[in-house]
């Protein structure tokens, strides 16, 4: 594959402002405002799912024996609650076609 590149917060709201033709700083607080209701809904516990584009799920993880990879000496690993994302099959799908043929 190519050069990679990555898409910030930033282009986003340069991508709104050019689709909706609002002011770059409306645009700005829009994209915001959409990330930390995401975060925030997260934050409850809730889960966020976006049609057409993935499911946003905060998951709870019990606490475990794990290994210290430098030493191989056993460590235990805390309970913690972790983000997963499932992609949608719409989503899914243009990826794919997108990577076939490049």
């Amino acid at each position: 594959m190519g050069e990679q590149s990555t898409l910030t917060r930033a282009d986003l709201c340069e991508a709104v402002h050019e689709e909706v033709g609002l002011s770059r700083q409306e645009c700005s607080t829009m994209v915001e405002r959409t990330l930390e209701l995401i975060v925030e809904a997260l934050q409850r516990g809730e889960t966020v799912k976006l049609s057409g584009f993935g499911v946003f799920q905060v998951r709870d993880k019990r606490a475990r024996m794990g290994r210290n990879p430098k030493t191989g000496e056993p460590a235990a690993i805390n309970p913690r609650r972790v983000i997963s994302f499932r992609a949608s099959q719409i989503m899914k799908s243009k990826v794919h076609d997108a990577g076939v043929g490049a």
